[in-house]
C-alpha cells in the first residue's frame, strides 16, 4: 500500500505540468524503493511512460569527514541501513535519499 501512495503522489505532482506523455525520475539508493518496483506501481496507476533511474548516495561523515557514497549495510523494502565506508560511523545524507521528477514531456 505504501508504494501505491508514493506512485499516486508522483502522478499528482507530474499532472501539474498538464497532459504528460513521458516522465523521467531519479530514485536515490537510500530512499528504500527499487526503481523497477516503483515503475511497476506507476504503470498500475497511470498511462504515462516512465524512465526511472537509480542515483547513488552522497554522504558526509560526522566523525572522520569522509564525503562520498554511503556503505549500505542492509536494504529491505522501505528500510535502508547505512554508514560511513571509512570509519563505520553515522553520516549526514547530502543526496540519494529522495525521488526526483527530473523532466516531463507534454
Amino acid at each position: 500500500m505504501h508504494d501505491s501512495v508514493i506512485a499516486s503522489s508522483i502522478i499528482k505532482d507530474i499532472e501539474q505540468h498538464g497532459k504528460v506523455k513521458k516522465a523521467y525520475l531519479e530514485v536515490g539508493e537510500l530512499y528504500g524503493i527499487e526503481p523497477d518496483h516503483l515503475l511497476e506501481h506507476l504503470k498500475q496507476v497511470s498511462d504515462i511512460k516512465f524512465e526511472v533511474k537509480q542515483i547513488p548516495s552522497k554522504v558526509k561523515c560526522k566523525h572522520c569527514g569522509f564525503t562520498g557514497e554511503a556503505k549500505i549495510i542492509e536494504k529491505m523494502h522501505d528500510f535502508v541501513l547505512f554508514e560511513c565506508p571509512n570509519c563505520e560511523e553515522d553520516v549526514e545524507v547530502l543526496d540519494g535519499d529522495k525521488i526526483r521528477i527530473v523532466k516531463v514531456e507534454v
